[in-house]
């Protein structure tokens, strides 16, 4: 199957952690929204978040065609994917647990937006700069640490799983955890500076899958974008104490 996956054209973003899954399993896809062509592009993505006669629109990007099915929303995603791809385990529990994983990755996402758009996507980042501040603190301080002090202990808590946070072989959840580790050390260098020690099993698990040749491929290639001021994972200077 030929996947099509609808996403901003210009960030990494949610979508990164659904390239990430397709990239490393190979899979045949096109990102639709950076391709020009007749029926493709931007406005494919958005004639389908209007509606296009569909009885299940989705509210936003990401979302995945296959078929004719679309699925949206990035943990969605990956639940759907993960068996597919050969990403997640067969066991129902396990995919279960997996996707519970991947809820909590979405929180912390949640957390990471919300240091530079505390208030309103609506209002540029300097309109909110000094809640962004006093929000980040909080992040830094608190929120970051408890969360990867979490995922830390999950992986710890799979002496079997060889390093993998899931199961005994490399799944989404670990992909998507090298997509937090990589963008959290872009967006918080200070921070994840601090942190490291705290967190080698997470640490070892981002230098592990960096060098997995689809991913390694993928990550040298263009189709990788660079981090940048528009996405979830943001650097300001200010924020990172």
């Amino acid at each position: 199957m030929r996947y099509e996956l609808f996403y901003w054209p210009s960030i990494q973003g949610r979508g990164e952690f659904v390239r990430l899954a397709l990239e490393e399993a190979g899979a045949d896809y096109v990102d639709v929204a950076r391709v020009r062509g007749h029926g493709l592009g931007v406005d494919a993505m958005l004639r389908l978040m209007n509606g296009a006669g569909l009885a299940r629109p989705p509210f936003a990007p990401p979302f995945l065609r296959a078929g004719r099915q679309i699925i949206a929303q990035t943990a969605n995603i990956l639940h759907f994917l993960g068996p597919r791809l050969g990403l997640v385990p067969d066991s129902a529990a396990v995919q279960l647990w997996a996707h519970q994983l991947q809820l909590t990755v979405e929180d912390l996402v949640v957390d990471v937006h919300d240091t530079h758009h505390p208030i309103a996507m609506s209002l540029y980042y300097e309109e909110q700069k000094t809640e962004a501040v006093r929000r980040a603190g909080f992040f830094t301080g608190e929120r970051a640490p408890e969360l990867l002090g979490y995922f830390e202990k999950v992986l710890q808590c799979n002496p079997g799983g060889r390093g993998y946070m899931v199961g005994r072989t490399l799944g989404y959840v670990d992909l998507s955890m090298f997509q937090i580790v990589e963008g959290l050390g872009y967006a918080f260098p200070n921070m994840m500076a601090r942190l490291a020690p705290e967190i080698p099993g997470l640490m070892g698990l981002h230098a592990r899958v960096a060098q997995r040749p689809n991913v390694a491929a993928y990550l040298a290639s263009k189709r990788r974008l660079p981090f940048n001021e528009d996405g979830i994972f943001r650097h300001y200077p200010e924020l990172d104490q």
